[in-house]
């Protein structure tokens, strides 16, 4: 070893125990940096932002330059920083970011997947591939065995059928239940405000809203004061940890990612995103992704005029059903000769049927495909 090295060494491990008699954390601190484009708070929301960050032992750095974004990837690419917060970043294709909340209920934190970018071009896809992030980003963030629920969204029930088929093959996802009394994977708005489950998935648009309104509901909308960001870019082979803030994100928040940052770093992300990747290719998740993509590719074959059965009373009902199927759900009974009727119950669509109909026609409806 060079002289240079030595002392290069040598000056390093003076200023790990420095920083760890100054902070109380020994051990090499991960490095974050900052590449602000220019907070709606002004410099000032900056310059805290920093200041919070050393008060709880994180070594944050500032990024300047004309291009922040090209010296962000720089400094990241050479291993002078290990992760980066900024702004609205132009994450590719495959690529989104997990939030990280603290929910009204009791405070529990919970994990946004997704909150910005676009893992798939296929609504549903991308909600399977959030699963798999969210879990990805809670692991990485500490937490051992994560629940996982489905905000009550379009694409739910579909996203659920897969998930739960991902499952049964082998990859190992803890479901969370709803606090509701009718349970189940499927998360309601009370299960939102309650923190649930540790994963809440959903697509990056009803995401990046959820993002606002838990970090920003205490002040008015304007200056987001909770929470720990937009969170990391997750994705297939994506080696960057580059965090999101928005412009609208006050110190406290664009100190909160620094510190989830810092979490990733210490507990290898990359390791564990890989590993989740690997056990889920393993559990048949690229076939999965495949079917669905092909499944929205079926063109609809011309529907034959399909005539009800006599009308009889329905008290029972089956859910668990898109929204956008139903109707093709209730003309499937009808076929084989059970009288139903489409409706929308507390948790979302519904098909009813008499009630000595029921068995039968899950069957039939499992066959077809509409209810898992």
């Amino acid at each position: 070893m060079s002289d240079n090295k030595i002392k290069t060494l040598i000056a390093e491990t003076f200023l790990e125990v420095a920083d760890a008699l100054e902070t109380g954390q020994y051990g090499k601190q991960p490095v974050i940096g900052f590449a602000s484009e220019g907070s709606e708070h002004g410099e000032d929301n900056i310059t805290r932002a920093m200041d919070i960050a050393a008060h709880k032992g994180l070594k944050a750095r500032l990024i300047e330059g004309e291009d922040i974004h090209k010296e962000m990837e720089k400094l990241l690419d050479s291993g002078e920083i290990d992760a980066a917060v900024t702004m609205h970043y132009p994450f590719p294709i495959g690529v989104s970011t997990v939030g990280k909340v603290i929910t009204p209920g009791i405070g529990k934190p919970m994990y946004l997947a997704t909150t910005t970018g676009t893992s798939d071009t296929d609504r549903i896809v991308g909600m399977v591939k959030n699963a798999i992030y969210g879990i990805i980003a809670a692991k990485a963030d500490g937490i051992e065995n994560p629940t996982v629920g489905i905000a009550n969204i379009d694409g739910a029930r579909q996203t659920e059928k897969a998930l739960v088929k991902l499952k049964e093959q082998g990859y190992d996802i803890n479901f969370a239940e709803s606090a509701r009394a009718d349970g189940g994977i499927v998360m309601r708005g009370n299960d939102l405000l309650a923190g649930t489950p540790d994963i809440m998935v959903m697509d990056s648009l009803t995401g990046n809203l959820m993002m606002k309104i838990f970090s920003a509901y205490t002040t008015g909308g304007s200056y987001e004061s909770l929470g720990f960001g937009y969170g990391p870019g997750i994705g297939d082979g994506y080696d960057r940890l580059i965090m999101i803030v928005s412009r609208a994100s006050g110190a406290p928040v664009i100190a909160g990612a620094m510190e989830f940052a810092t979490n990733l770093v210490k507990h290898d992300w990359k390791k564990i995103a890989a590993a989740e990747f690997e056990k889920a290719k393993k559990a048949g998740f690229n076939e999965i992704i495949e079917e669905l993509k092909n499944a929205g590719k079926k063109e609809a074959a011309p529907a034959a005029a399909v005539t009800a059965p006599p009308k009889e009373i329905c008290t029972a009902q089956i859910p668990g059903i898109e929204v956008m199927d139903l109707e093709d759900a209730v003309q499937t009974l009808w076929k084989a000769g059970i009288y139903a009727e489409s409706g929308m119950g507390c948790t979302g669509p519904i098909v009813l049927m008499a009630e000595d109909k029921k068995e039968k026609a899950y069957e039939l409806l499992k066959e077809a495909g509409y209810v898992g």
